[in-house]
């Protein structure tokens, strides 16, 4: 198959050599995210259902998490839910097969409350009230869902007109903003149990000087007056600006829950602020590289919970940081690399519109040659696409 593959050389600014650069990350628990990952969790969840009762995944997109927050009443060394947190499971899912029905309410609902566990304070049973009202698919879209290439017949066809956009590398301001939150969940929070899953990470650079503002919300039972809190954001500035360090020369100066004041500090009983006021909905959040970065090429579209076999919104976007990555890695001279994929509903999949790489090179290259490298490499990825579903069911891909 002849793709319409094509490779542009542009001369601009390399992001580490302009004067600003902003980076956010939104953490395990902060509202938006917990939605992300439910949506994520419940759409993997029907898809092994689908495959282990229908031998195949069905329709379905649940994308559309809402979350209100609930009250509560933080206090040193305490503290109470008054109000629970209500998680709605909005969307669409294929419910009947070979007239069977499936049930997807529990599937759904089993596999949001399973996920909210990794907020370690949240006691789900309590704190939470998830509700199932996924609906059912349109008539079109699940039609387009069935269909499959004439000369591939297991190609699924563009579910939408879509495009999935995505960069390479990171910078350093990006790495430390991704880096700084993951690592402090993977490592630091087992170590300091005050440590809430609701981090955001701020990350600003200006020249050479890198500031990050990092809110968490500490937990309450852990904190006993404002002494021990102080300390604890001490000890975290401490982790914190020792993990950025790890990526970057530059200066970094760290700021933790910078609201503070002795009569008001960043206090949660459960460890995210989804528990007293701050509400959330999927989509909002990180895109596919775990970040939010307006100074690069980016989508606005979420992946979370977007189905993985034709919803080209979440593959494209997933195929396109894959390809970003090895462009980056397996050709010399890349300096920076920006994949932009565009699919046409009712087309394969693996076939789109157009499939742009953006290069900007290191000095003395080859451009003939990297530009057969780096269409080689797009076009290998889009004979392969239905990898990228596999790699989504077995939970290999970063979504949000």
């Amino acid at each position: 198959m002849k793709r319409n593959i094509k490779v542009e050389f542009v001369s601009r600014e390399p992001i580490e050599k302009q004067e600003i650069e902003m980076v956010e990350r939104k953490g395990l628990g902060h509202p938006d995210s917990l939605c992300d990952g439910v949506a994520e969790a419940v759409s993997v969840a029907l898809c092994k259902e689908y495959r282990r009762k229908c031998g195949t995944i069905l329709h379905h997109n649940t994308d559309k998490v809402q979350l209100v927050a609930g009250r509560s009443n933080p206090r040193y060394g305490g503290g109470e839910v008054i109000s629970p947190i209500y998680i709605l499971l909005g969307g669409r899912a294929t419910r009947v097969f070979a007239g069977d029905e499936i049930p997807v309410d529990i599937v759904a609902t089993t596999a949001a409350k399973e996920y909210l566990k990794k907020v370690r304070n949240l006691d789900v049973d309590r704190h939470v009230i998830v509700d199932s009202k996924l609906g059912k698919g349109s008539s079109d879209l699940i039609e387009v869902f069935k269909g499959k290439g004439e000369a591939n017949p297991e190609m699924p066809m563009a579910n939408d007109t879509s495009f999935g956009v995505a960069h390479a590398p990171l910078s350093e301001t990006e790495s430390i903003a991704l880096n700084v939150e993951n690592r402090v969940m993977a490592e630091y929070r087992t170590k300091e149990k005050a440590i809430g899953e609701d981090m955001k990470v701020m990350a600003l650079r200006e020249k050479d000087i890198i500031t990050l503002t990092v809110g968490d919300a500490f937990v309450s039972r852990y904190v006993d007056d404002y002494e021990q809190y102080e300390a604890t954001k001490q000890r975290l500035k401490e982790f914190v600006t020792d993990v950025a360090e790890e990526y970057t020369t530059r200066e970094v100066n760290t700021l933790i829950n910078m609201a503070d004041t002795p009569d008001s500090v960043y206090i949660t009983v459960t460890g995210t602020s989804a528990e007293m006021g701050d509400d959330g909905g999927a989509g909002r959040g990180n895109r596919c590289n775990g970040l939010i970065t307006p100074g690069r090429p980016i989508s606005m579209e979420g992946a979370s919970g977007k189905n993985p076999v034709n919803h080209t919104g979440k593959i494209y976007n997933l195929l396109a940081n894959k390809m970003a990555t090895d462009i980056v890695e397996k050709v010399d001279g890349v300096r920076e690399v920006s994949i932009k994929l565009l699919s046409e509903i009712g087309r394969r999949i693996d076939d789109p519109k157009v499939a742009t790489a953006q290069i900007l090179t290191k000095s003395d290259v080859n451009r003939g040659a990297m530009e057969q490298n780096v269409k080689r490499i797009t076009d290998e990825w889009l004979s392969n696409i239905a990898e990228i579903t596999e790699m989504v069911i077995r939970g290999e891909l970063r979504i949000f």
